[in-house]
């Protein structure tokens, strides 16, 4: 059932905390049995008042108050008590729902970081930083009010009924049924809500990815003087997504005085039939005033459920919308074989791959072998599939049929989906086009593939990468911080940073996918004179620069989603028109 309920699941995570929960839990058991007993003591006050024995006059004038400084007595320590039960309790639950965020938040994360690509290209970076954010905080705000209406509502209740019940069935009876209607509607209404905030999280998302794509399509913006035009967008996401939420607002707040009208009715049927009791001498007024302070307390608290059914309908629907992202499958999960210490090549055995969502295969019984140490070339046209033949290598992407092996004649092929996945991606590197830096320093990105490296084999990776000159003209040099995604450098040193940062992990494959696009012939031509002399490395270059094919052993050809065409270029370009064509080369 609670798989159903994908607010339950959030709160289930308190599973995982049983000592610090059930020591919450136990604090607002005590402070609402602590309610009643103030409420109790009261009415045995107010008996004792009103029957003189609170304060007793002597035959000698004298006046006797130790049973009114008595309950008084009573009476403060017992509130006092409360306070700091209850100043202990929202501290501590604020502590435990802030806990429960941080594993959730985390969770969401992990998930992120597992799904394959096809997930990542079908949701966009707003939707995922809606759940992580916007999601996240309503179930917390949710988490928050949990123990209030959770569990100190359901006691209120029963404590409230319980006691007038005792003091006269009917008195207890009719404040229940109202109570029971007034929370069933609540929960009717509730659905309604749950609808009108999914579709205010959806605005959301626009509103999130509209952003995202504005910030880093800066340049692209200011290229074409798009500012405008992409302000007024931002504009329209926002009125929509301001449009539903203040509906989801409107209907709560038109809906809650109804229910809470119906709670209330219970408050005067306690004043108006107690009366009735008081004047038939079966209820005392001690009694009555303790029946009105805690229908009183019940209303109060059902009122505060009606200002909280907005934050709990949010929470619901936010909650939904994580749990969705928490229970995509893992499409790629890793497997259990160790691969072998010795330099590997790469084999594609009839593979093809299916578009993100289905549709067309983009490859089509892909079959191609790389022996360890070799470079190789792939050519291709746009839209061909070579960026998505790369992925298949360290499994960001999986094969929907076929394989994708490594290993040698020698020591044997192993399928890529039997082999562990760490392992796996720290010896097959892919070096995409798009190049990434993250907002540290230098060091700190060229040490994602290698935590522990000197600042000399730092150097000695630049070197590789033709990035030498790149370290120079930094002022702090390996520690000068490199902005978001790189901003402060150029195309090219982007790309040349990439590249030692992979080569620094010492990769037994390296794919460069367009990794050179950027760089000029002659720091090319350095860079792939430097692979040649790492020795056991296989690198597979794709790209559609003739400087760059030039230097590689063979060169494969895609079309139609498998290689249609291989050999060195030489060979290629007097046998092959097609190559030709792809690459400009004149026949003669």
């Amino acid at each position: 059932m609670i798989e159903r309920h994908p607010l339950l699941r959030s709160l289930a995570i308190y599973r995982e905390m049983p000592w610090r929960f059930s020591l919450v839990a136990a604090l607002y058991i005590a402070i609402n049995l602590g309610l009643v007993w103030q409420q109790w003591l009261i009415g045995h006050a107010v008996n004792d008042v009103s029957a003189g024995r609170a304060v007793v006059h002597h035959a000698d004038g004298s006046l006797d108050a130790s049973l009114g400084w008595y309950w008084l007595g009573l009476m403060l320590a017992v509130a006092l008590g409360r306070g700091v039960l209850q100043y202990v309790a929202s501290v501590l639950s604020l502590v435990i729902s802030q806990e429960l965020l941080t594993r959730l938040r985390e969770r969401i994360l992990a998930q992120v970081q597992s799904l394959h690509l096809g997930y990542h290209w079908q949701h966009g970076m707003g939707e995922m930083i809606t759940r992580t954010t916007r999601d996240a905080d309503k179930v917390r705000d949710a988490l928050i009010t949990f123990w209030r209406q959770l569990v100190e509502t359901p006691l209120v209740v029963l404590a409230t009924v319980g006691l007038l019940s005792w003091y006269d069935p009917l008195l207890g009876l009719v404040p229940l049924l109202l109570t029971v209607t007034g929370l069933g509607i609540f929960v009717l209404q509730t659905e309604r809500l749950v609808g009108l905030d999914r579709a205010v999280g959806s605005a959301y998302d626009r509103v999130n990815q509209d952003l995202s794509e504005g910030i880093g399509g800066v340049r692209v913006i200011k290229s074409f003087a798009l500012e405008q035009p992409r302000i007024q967008g931002f504009a329209d996401q926002v009125a929509v997504f301001a449009t539903l939420a203040r509906q989801a607002l409107a209907y709560s707040s038109s809906r809650i005085p109804l229910p809470q009208a119906v709670v209330a009715l219970g408050h005067v049927w306690i004043l108006v039939y107690g009366a009735h009791l008081v004047a038939a001498g079966q209820l005392g007024i001690g009694e009555l005033v303790t029946s009105l302070l805690i229908a009183t307390t019940l209303v109060f608290r059902i009122e505060g459920i009606g200002r909280v059914m907005q934050t709990f309908a949010d929470a619901r629907a936010s909650a939904e919308r994580i749990w969705q992202l928490l229970d995509a499958p893992a499409a790629i999960r890793s497997g259990t074989a160790a691969l072998p210490a010795s330099p590997l090549g790469l084999k594609l055995d009839a593979v093809s791959v299916t578009a993100p969502g289905g549709g067309r295969d983009i490859l089509q019984g892909c079959s191609l072998t790389l022996q360890p140490g070799e470079v190789v070339a792939l050519v291709g046209a746009t839209g061909t599939g070579k960026s998505l033949l790369a992925s298949l290598l360290p499994r960001l992407s999986d094969v929907t049929a076929g394989r994708v092996l490594l290993g040698s004649d020698r020591q044997g092929w192993q399928d890529i989906r039997a082999l562990q996945l760490g392992p796996l991606r720290q010896r097959v590197h892919v070096v995409p086009q798009e190049s990434f830096l993250f907002a540290g320093t230098l060091a700190a990105n060229l040490r994602l593939t290698a935590p522990d490296a000197s600042d000399e084999q730092l150097r000695e990776a630049l070197h590789l990468a033709a990035a030498e000159d790149v370290l120079q003209r930094l002022p702090h040099g390996l520690e000068t911080p490199l902005g978001d995604r790189g901003v402060t450098l150029s195309g090219g040193q982007r790309q040349r940073l990439c590249l030692a940062r992979a080569l620094l992990g010492k990769p037994d494959i390296l794919c460069l996918d367009d990794a050179t696009s950027a760089l000029d012939a002659i720091s090319e031509r350095q860079v792939l004179h430097n692979l040649r002399q790492l020795h056991g490395t296989t690198v597979l270059v794709i790209s559609s620069k003739l400087s760059t094919i030039l230097l590689a052993d063979r060169v494969l050809m895609l079309d139609a989603g498998h290689i249609v065409a291989q050999g060195t270029h030489t060979h290629l370009q007097s046998t092959d028109a097609a190559y030709r064509d792809l690459l400009g080369i004149d026949h003669g």
